[in-house]
């Protein structure tokens, strides 16, 4: 599959972010449902007075009700568009895009750039609180309440046995001809001042439901429900364990998306295309 942009088009990046309180999730759905690409491909289409859709390509397809801070999505438009309406663009959006979603940057993205298959990486954070009066109200939409003390110290122990290029199948929902292989480049949590734990969780890329998953067993963790040793156990044993709960989607944020340098867009697109499989153990 080419990156190449049509003639007479062009490859446009946007950096954008969203409350996802009021969204079923990014992609376009059927039936009218509120989704953030909708919004941003309608405003789109109204701001530069087209008769067509321009499509957007994302680099991570949250679900409902996960909010961005750092998303990345591209846009093919026709040069004549881009020529006409670049300048006044931003503004123009930001004035016809509702309050719960924002364009920050609009510029020509460069050669072989694909915003979801150029990405090395997505990191995202997960906020949780385990004050024992709750979550503080201006943070009820971003901040997931547990109602059992939480050991940060353990659940980091946990954390580690997860590292590293795995089968995330246990901790995936399955999607025919998908791949759940994937490199976790960091797990790790702090309690901050406020005391609101955040998890920072970084990989290659992440199959649907991995991060509530992984934070639902460290969660099971931290509340001394089972050992640190639990997450690892799970995960070798590459299927759905029934205890480990996907939290709720309104704790997760997507902070940011991780390219490499222009000259490597293009093998890197092409890369990420390829379907994983994990090397064979050796006799040594």
């Amino acid at each position: 599959m080419s990156d190449e942009v049509q003639p007479g088009c062009v490859r446009v990046r946007l950096d954008l972010s969203y409350d996802g309180t009021g969204f079923h999730g990014w992609a376009k759905q059927a039936g009218g449902r509120r989704t953030v690409q909708g919004e941003i491909e309608d405003a789109l289409r109204t701001v530069t007075r087209s008769r067509e859709t321009y499509e957007l390509t994302v680099a991570g397809r949250t679900d409902a009700g996960v909010h961005a801070r750092g998303q990345v999505a591209h846009v093919d438009l026709p040069e004549g568009v881009w020529r006409e309406h670049h300048e006044k663009l931003l503004k123009r959006l930001a004035g016809r895009l509702p309050k719960d979603v924002r364009v920050w940057a609009l510029r020509p993205a460069p050669a072989g750039f694909n915003a979801r298959f150029s990405a090395v990486w997505r990191r995202y954070a997960y906020r949780v609180t385990d004050n024992p009066g709750g979550v503080d109200p201006l943070l009820r939409g971003h901040v997931l309440w547990h109602d059992w003390p939480l050991d940060v110290d353990a659940m980091n122990e946990a954390a580690r046995h997860l590292l590293g290029e795995h089968d995330f199948a246990a901790y995936c929902k399955k999607r025919e001809g998908a791949t759940t292989i994937r490199t976790l480049q960091e797990l790790s949590l702090v309690r901050g001042s406020d005391g609101i734990i955040t998890a920072t969780v970084r990989a290659d890329a992440f199959c649907h439901n991995m991060v509530r998953s992984l934070i639902g067993a460290l969660l099971f963790v931290g509340d001394g429900h089972r050992g640190p040793e639990w997450p690892g156990k799970v995960l070798a044993a590459a299927v759905r364990d029934s205890a480990v709960h996907v939290v709720r989607p309104h704790g997760l944020t997507l902070e940011e998306v991780g390219y490499p340098a222009d000259e490597l867009l293009a093998a890197r697109s092409k890369e990420a295309r390829n379907k994983r499989s994990l090397p064979s153990a050796g006799c040594c």
